[in-house]
């Protein structure tokens, strides 16, 4: 699971990042609002945890303009302000979950935990994808080719909607194992390459293709 830390105070970024990597987390850190959204609209990141008080542009700002823009990723929205007015206009703004500082880096890691779960349970949207001459319906759980329509299973629509959404990129087995199993799952990554295996034997057009990036995980690719 890929986090995004944007703090200003470069001690406690540190901290943090180091609490985070310990727990098998991979974390980059901007230390202004700017720099944070421009990461975060990278689409590359699974959850952000984002100071309020922020040089260049504050976190209430960049959370509106990632809402706006149709950015779904998770937020925890960190502060010093405590009052309930305070609390009311973080998750008003978008925020999914808000922390007051100081706080114990157990709570923050259950929370991250929280947040992924949550997440990973959501149903699959009501929009359909296109790539080559295949279209997926995620509400149905169906991959169309022309006349033929073929069922997929939950795991195999989640994946089939992971991929499609990050076509052309490349995404490892830890991050698939995160987005479509989640992060508290103790399905290990073989599971993705059994799950793999089943979505290509499923796939009836030679049109695109889920090519094996050795060593690093799976790209679906238009031929």
């Amino acid at each position: 699971m890929r986090l995004l830390l944007v703090e200003d105070e470069e001690k406690l970024a540190e901290a943090l990042a180091y609490i985070l990597k310990k727990n098998k987390y991979g974390v980059d850190i901007a230390y202004d609002g700017e720099t944070g959204q421009d990461m975060a609209e990278s689409g590359v990141y699974d959850l952000i945890i984002l100071d309020w008080m922020l040089p260049e542009r504050d976190g209430i700002t960049v959370l509106k303009n990632l809402r706006l823009k149709k950015i779904d990723i998770a937020i925890i929205l960190l502060t010093a302000k405590d009052s309930v007015q305070d609390r009311v206009i973080g998750l008003d703004s978008g925020a999914d979950d808000y922390l007051v500082k100081p706080f114990a880096s157990e709570e923050l890691l259950a929370r991250i935990r929280a947040l992924s779960r949550r997440k990973s349970n959501v149903l699959l949207p009501n929009e359909k994808l296109s790539l080559g001459d295949i279209v997926f319906d995620p509400l149905q759980g169906e991959i169309i080719c022309g006349e033929e329509k073929i069922k997929l299973t939950l795991k195999e629509s989640l994946l089939l909607d992971l991929l499609l959404r990050h076509a052309g990129q490349v995404l490892t087995k830890e991050q698939i194992l995160d987005r479509v199993w989640g992060l508290d799952s103790e399905v290990e990554t073989g599971t993705v390459e059994l799950y793999i295996h089943y979505l290509r034997r499923k796939i009836p057009s030679d049109s695109i293709r889920i090519e094996t990036i050795r060593g690093i995980g799976y790209s679906l690719k238009e031929v």
